[in-house]
């Protein structure tokens, strides 16, 4: 151990214990009780793990191709150091878990062991963290060890050792920042599966950062307590497979899925929107300015009239997400209670959209963003993958199902508005294509393009295409009422009116807004906001 590192002061310190049930998580079954979860002094493993996948694909290395490295900011929540000087374990864990990530999704095919923490505390004059490790062929295999914390450590710049005989190497350097959730460490194989006990003790580099580090993870007197949890990963493909290997089809999924799910989408979204136009940004459109119906709580008090209507419509829908982003993971995932014959409308629905999609990206992708669409793809795969509806209902599945049908229906929305932005762009390339061809037609009264920022809260798009109508109004008229018709003889006629005939929208699309917040989900429909047709009045 590096003399560098200072031992903690005992003074003021305490044993903070706490009992927590010990599961492997690949053999745990989770069903719903038909009521809300009771709390815990921990969450359980399952939702922990999801919300670890989650963070990853947030800080931005989902792909497994970049992230850990020398100076990457995306590293701080996992309390990886990245100034050269430190050693490289932690680092190489985050870039496999990243990986794993890419591939796994929601982290529910890989291997865990949630141990018991039996004490935080100190011993001596160290601050020690005693696991009680379950019995487990998993052991004699290697281990990244993960303590997760239910919220941001808030400490700057501290840097901790980590030692002890079950981590390799036996002492790893951790740096802890106000954005660390998550310590990553290495560990070591053992060469039984017996139950054991871990040992892990804690230094810092001086007194002062010594008393932070006391103030952070043990609290200032008795009673004082850190919610923290323990798992142990193995990430080895050539890992012994003693998972129960559920179908993926039908295994029960909670409300972490949803928050899985959720992530997923806010990162989907963000990839695939079309580029907002320079000359919209200097003038975002404050959506919450502009009048809107009563906003509808999108939920099991949602009635089959209202979700017709809404699967039926095909206007466009913007994504308001929460900041930050994890206040929805202590809410309740959102719930959808469809009829048979509307699961199987939203099951086809969806279905067609994804193959519409897939389409458009090929066409519409520039040369360059290649690498964000094959990103896109990977996402929409796993997106398709919370969402899918099982042939056979799994058991106790009435939360599995109405959760799915809750996410199929919002992956639904957000596809239908990305696909329609696509086309436009097509529609657009066409025209530019066949410009000189026409040129006659091309100045009569008619539908364009227009797109405008959406203010910053909006991901999901954060564009939306208004459009706007232009050209002239000769004979014949385009789409022109029986009013038009007359003035226009008027103006032929050589009578000296006030105004001509203007080409102006007659037909209209409403914008709908999901707006995701802690206590549900809620849809604000903003009428009239999108021009579809125009005409001379």
């Amino acid at each position: 151990m590096s003399s560098s590192y200072r031992r903690l002061n005992p003074k003021s310190l305490h044993s903070s214990t706490g009992v927590f049930p010990t599961r492997s998580l690949t053999d745990a079954v989770w069903t719903d009780s038909g009521g809300a979860q009771p709390e815990t002094p921990q969450r359980q493993g399952r939702d922990l793990l999801s919300d670890l996948f989650a963070a990853l694909r947030v800080t931005g290395g989902s792909d497994g191709s970049s992230g850990g490295g020398q100076g990457d900011p995306s590293a701080a929540p996992f309390g990886v150091c990245t100034n050269s000087g430190m050693e490289s374990s932690s680092r190489t864990a985050l870039m496999q878990l990243r990986a794993k990530g890419a591939t796994c999704g929601t982290g529910n095919q890989m291997d865990v062991l949630q141990p018991i923490t039996e004490l935080l505390g100190t011993e001596g004059e160290r601050l020690i963290l005693t696991l009680a490790v379950p019995e487990s062929p998993l052991l004699t295999h290697t281990p990244t060890v993960l303590l997760a914390f239910d919220d941001p450590l808030m400490a700057k710049d501290l840097d901790v050792a980590f030692t002890g005989p079950h981590l390799h190497p036996n002492t790893q350097s951790v740096c802890i920042s106000e954005e660390t959730r998550y310590v990553i460490l290495t560990g070591r194989a053992s060469e039984e599966h017996h139950s054991q006990k871990w040992s892990i003790f804690l230094e810092t580099k001086s007194l002062d950062a010594a008393q932070k580090l006391q103030e952070i993870l043990i609290g200032g007197g008795p009673g004082s307590k850190i919610s923290m949890t323990p798992l142990l990963l193995f990430l080895s493909e050539s890992g012994p497979d003693i998972r129960s290997k559920p179908n993926t089809d039908t295994s029960p999924l909670g409300s972490a899925d949803t928050f899985s799910f959720l992530s997923e989408l806010h990162s989907f979204l963000g990839d695939v929107s079309p580029r907002t136009p320079e000359e919209a940004r200097s003038s975002p459109v404050q959506l919450q300015s502009l009048p809107s119906l009563p906003p509808l709580a999108l939920g099991l008090s949602s009635g089959e009239t209202v979700l017709t209507g809404l699967l039926n419509s095909f206007s466009p829908t913007v994504f308001s997400f929460p900041t930050p982003l994890s206040v929805l993971r202590r809410g309740r995932g959102g719930e959808l209670a469809l009829p048979p014959h509307q699961v199987e409308e939203l099951r086809q629905k969806l279905r067609r959209v994804v193959e519409q999609m897939l389409e458009l990206m090929g066409e519409v992708v520039e040369e360059e963003d290649k690498e964000v669409e094959q990103r896109a793809i990977k996402s929409l795969e796993r997106l398709e993958a919370l969402s899918a509806f099982p042939k056979e209902d799994p058991p106790a599945g009435y939360l599995f199902r109405r959760e799915r049908q809750y996410r199929a229906f919002l992956l639904l929305k957000a596809l239908q508005t990305v696909a329609r932005a696509y086309e436009v762009q097509r529609g657009l390339r066409a025209a530019r294509a066949g410009q000189g061809s026409s040129q006659a037609g091309a100045n009569l009264c008619g539908l364009q393009s227009l797109t405008v920022a959406l203010d910053t809260r909006l991901v999901g798009p954060d564009t939306a295409a208004i459009n706007n109508c232009h050209g002239v109004c000769g004979y014949p008229l385009h789409n022109g009422n029986n009013h038009a018709i007359l003035l226009n003889q008027q103006i032929q006629s050589g009578r000296a009116l006030d105004r001509s005939l203007c080409c102006v929208p007659v037909a209209y699309d409403d914008m709908q807004v999901v707006e995701l917040v802690e206590d549900g989900t809620y849809m604000y429909i903003k009428p009239n906001m999108v021009a579809k047709q125009c005409g001379c009045r």
